[in-house]
């Protein structure tokens, strides 16, 4: 035994220190859930949960394009529906215009009512600033495609950011362009169309409708055979608005699949996450009552071993 050294006490110190140092790092991940908490307690692990954590952020972000594009689609899509009954509409006045003795002027009038509701309806199917029926190709905006984010990737360091492209080219109603560099391109019912087959042609002498109202669709004075060949051109335009219709109709559905794999893969790197860094709440709190228990019992060793010098002085008496 020595006075200047108590070699037990110091024992019992260290043993004690040990106890008390796991019993702080299990409250610590008690209290917070984690069973790495930062790259301390793992750098591996921490590294891997960080750079998911940064990757599921971006698939939020991906999650959130998607929503807006198919809102941008379902707009389109309820607008060109809207637009078929209209130019169908149209197609019936055509039709009864046939008949013998009607006031065509009176029909007209009509019809340029439902004209100017074709162009309210286009102008109107617009969300979030992007309009796919109603265009302006000068407009330094514009873009014959349009392309909606739908997912990011990671191949070990390399990342890329995937989109669903769609050409709007193709389905736009009216181009507000007054002079295109073609007839053909001014839209599906802005177009100029073949007084014989009804097809958009560079040469095509009837208009239904246009951006601006000048130059559309008149009957007042019409033949028998321009009216047929009105009919004619309305029933294609009819046939061409359906398949830009179900083109869109296809885009929701792509949107829409998109979205749920967005959303489930989010799940399973949310899993993964858990997997790597979170800690066991049962196994944790087994471990805190017998750190417990052990901190009582290096208190009182502790207490035993400086008690201990105590006994040298019964040699001196």
């Amino acid at each position: 035994n020595s006075i200047n050294t108590n070699f037990a006490a110091l024992t019992a110190l260290q043993s004690l220190n040990e106890t008390n140092k796991d019993l702080l790092m299990t409250q610590n991940r008690i209290s917070t859930g984690l069973r790495i908490g930062d790259a301390a307690d793992g750098a591996a692990y921490w590294s891997m949960s960080t750079t998911m954590k940064s990757d599921n952020k971006a698939l939020s972000a991906v999650s959130d394009a998607l929503g807006l594009g198919a809102a941008t689609a379902d707009v389109a899509y309820t607008a060109m529906n809207s637009a078929i009954d209209v130019t169908s509409e149209i197609k019936a006045k055509l039709v009864a215009a046939r008949e013998p003795g009607v006031d065509r002027g009176q029909i007209q009038t009509e019809i340029d009512a439902l004209q100017d509701h074709l162009r309210g309806i286009a102008s109107a199917a617009s969300f979030s600033g992007e309009n796919w029926l109603s265009v302006d190709s000068t407009d330094a905006s514009y873009s014959a495609t349009e392309t909606i984010v739908s997912s990011f990737t990671r191949s070990g360091s390399n990342v890329s950011v995937g989109t669903i492209s769609e050409a709007v080219s193709s389905m736009f109603l009216f181009d507000n362009d007054t002079t295109p560099p073609a007839v053909n391109a001014r839209g599906i019912l802005g177009s100029g169309r073949d007084a014989t087959t009804g097809a958009v042609s560079l040469t095509g002498t009837i208009f239904l409708a246009t951006a601006t109202g000048t130059g559309e669709m008149d009957i007042s004075s019409a033949t028998d055979t321009q009216i047929d060949q009105n009919i004619q051109a309305v029933d294609v335009a009819i046939s061409d608005m359906t398949t830009a219709a179900t083109r869109l109709g296809a885009v929701q559905s792509r949107i829409s699949l998109q979205s749920d794999f967005v959303s489930a893969l989010q799940d399973s790197i949310d899993r993964g996450i858990s997997t790597l860094i979170d800690a066991d709440m049962n196994e944790e709190a087994t471990r805190l009552q017998a750190l417990q228990v052990q901190q009582q019992l290096g208190i009182q060793a502790l207490s035993i071993a400086n008690s201990s010098s105590q006994n040298i002085l019964s040699l001196f008496r």
